[in-house]
């Protein structure tokens, strides 16, 4: 693991990044066939052949193969520079591309749904496309609620540069933001990702020198940003007015394929478990020397956790623990490594954030990170190679059962972070590395019950307030921080007001939302894990047959099959947050 270069391996996908000529060639390619089909899908009748409909899916299969193979490379070129300018020129064609295959996917939905139903029945009957029934009745389902294809393709063409475009810019607005800190005498300018690593320094007068230079590099440009989510949202809420859709949750819940009751039932259970996270980030608090912990405190390390770890002592150790639980994840893993699927350098002009993005051509995954050296940066690695292991699983799938949903999308991810930790608190020597590691494992629940609610409280008021017209900064400053004192039950001492800002996943278009299946897979996880602590190895096949169903069902019915569980119910959530209970209670024992 030594030889693990800092940087991931592009040219074996397109060789010359931006410049690629084959990328280029890729394109034009897949311009064409979407023309192609754009020609030919309107001429066909709603009485069409069981080859003409085969002939249909297998086309946009391989069409929406092809397109995610760029779109994903691209993805990687915005995040390894974000002062690509030619990147930035191709992630503008693609939008094009996506528009012009988004208006052909309108007509055939249209299509799909003006076949009776009795022949639509015969049609999926078909033992070529039985393995596909489930993701073609969604689609179908899912467009008899949308406009009617003029329409739709209207608002599609119009949402290439009054939707998408508001999301660019905000990369672009980022990607020329830099802190100036100063350390050990030391003067330096760090891009936004960097400085947000430091809030996790171990040196108190530190965190909050950084945090204070960070907050006020997003004040000073809070007006743009406010005005690139004023119109990301308003956007948003036109279509959904036109559509007919009164509730902003209706469509991220149709995306996750999970019903409001298991909804429901997730965020009560997290609210009963929050009381116990309050207990650890003020016993926290006492062993910093602080009287509260403020948001700038909350990755602040303890004892061996300040540690710094170097990059390949971090690659085995993730090998090694995924490797006690699956030998393939395990011998995965390190050929992900070994072949240099990770991006981990720490430097500047990198996107802030982490991700893993999927060739499905190439059947590969590349991974994005700033490796901090921390235990968080640990978890983090093992997080993303998660991701990578899923797609890994599904590779060999069509593309219609590769699509799985972002709440499940973090099972795998969260599963091996939870291998990891846990693996490093065996591991611990001395009682102080285990309180360290434990400390980070409760950070993370702190998180996705706190952290992530915080955003989910944020976003639904905000568009409550949307609806009604303009938010303004100061507005958005104000809702942010009166969610992050109610999700955090008003524990900490200081807040992130400006938050709204620095989170890009509020500016993501493609999925409203990013934030609630953040907690769901968290938990969802946990009750994977739980049940293979349980049954030991002989459960890593049963995991990976559920890995395998995760784009072919409901999250409800993917875990009634392979947990014999009711999402819907409270019991299974409140299971997995006393997992968290447990590891507090633990805690506060090794900390008395």
């Amino acid at each position: 693991m030594d030889s693990i270069r800092p940087n991931w391996d592009l040219d074996s996908i397109f060789p010359g990044g931006s410049s690629s000529p084959e990328l280029r060639t890729h394109l034009t390619g897949v311009k064409e066939r979407i023309a192609q089909l754009a020609a030919w899908a309107p001429g066909l009748t709603p009485d069409l052949t069981a080859e003409e409909f085969k002939r249909l899916v297998e086309e946009l299969q391989e069409i929406l193969m092809q397109f995610s193979q760029a779109s994903a490379f691209v993805g990687c070129l915005t995040a390894q520079d974000v002062r690509d300018a030619q990147a930035r020129l191709l992630e503008a064609d693609l939008g094009q591309i996506s528009a012009a295959l988004a208006s052909v996917q309108t007509q055939i939905d249209h299509l799909w749904v003006s076949i009776p139903d009795g022949r639509w029945a015969e049609l999926l009957h078909d033992p070529d496309l039985s393995e596909l029934e489930f993701y073609l009745v969604e689609r179908r389902e899912r467009a008899k609620t949308k406009l009617d294809p003029l329409r739709e393709n209207l608002a599609t063409d119009l949402a290439v540069d009054g939707y998408h475009a508001w999301s660019q810019l905000y990369y672009a607005l980022v990607g020329r933001m830099e802190v100036e800190v100063e350390k050990d005498g030391e003067r330096q300018k760090l891009s936004m990702g960097q400085a947000a690593n430091l809030l996790a320094d171990p040196q108190p007068d530190f965190r909050r020198q950084v945090f204070e230079q960070y907050e006020q590099a997003w004040a000073q440009e809070e007006e743009l940003f406010a005005s690139t989510l004023n119109h990301l949202a308003g956007f948003r809420l036109n279509l959904y007015k036109n559509r007919g859709w009164e509730d902003v949750l209706a469509e991220p819940l149709v995306i996750n394929r999970m019903q409001r009751e298991t909804l429901e039932a997730m965020w009560s259970a997290v609210e009963a478990g929050k009381p116990h996270l309050v207990k650890y980030l003020e016993r926290k608090a006492e062993l910093l020397g602080l009287d509260r912990i403020a948001w700038y405190d909350l990755n602040a390390p303890l004892g061996e956790a300040s540690r710094e770890i170097p990059f390949p002592e971090a690659a085995r150790f993730v090998v090694e623990q995924l490797g006690k639980f699956s030998s393939e994840m395990g011998e995965f893993t390190e050929k992900a490594l070994r072949s240099h699927w990770v991006e981990w350098e720490n430097r500047g002009g990198k996107r802030p954030g982490a991700f893993c993005t999927s060739f499905p051509m190439s059947k590969e995954s590349r991974v994005f990170m700033t490796y901090s050296g921390t235990v968080k940066g640990v978890g983090t690695l093992a997080h993303e190679l998660g991701h990578a292991y899923h797609g890994f699983v599904l590779k060999d799938e069509p593309m219609f059962r590769r699509r799985y949903a972002m709440n499940v999308a973090e099972t795998a991810s969260t599963f091996n972070e939870l291998l990891v930790v846990d693996g490093a608190i065996q591991a611990a020597a001395a009682p102080e590395g285990k309180l360290a590691l434990l400390e980070d494992k409760i950070g993370r629940s702190v998180a996705f019950f706190m952290d992530i609610h915080s955003r989910f409280l944020f976003e639904t008021r905000f568009y409550a307030a949307r609806k009604e017209g303009m938010v303004s900064a100061r507005q958005l400053n104000e809702l942010m921080l009166q969610a992050q004192k109610d999700a955090f039950l008003d524990c900490l001492k200081e807040y992130h007001p400006h938050f709204w800002a620095s989170k890009l996943h509020f500016y993501i278009t493609r999925t409203p939302f990013y934030n609630f299946p953040y907690t769901f897979g968290y938990l969802f996880s946990s009750g994977v894990y739980a049940r293979a602590k349980a049954e030991g190895s002989s459960f890593a096949q049963r995991y990976r047959a559920l890995l395998a169903d995760t784009a072919c069902m409901t999250v409800e019915d993917l875990a009634k099959k392979h947990l014999g569980v009711d999402l819907t119910k409270p019991d299974f959530w409140e299971a997995a947050v006393s997992l968290t209970a447990s590891d507090v209670a633990e805690f506060l024992r090794l900390t008395e």
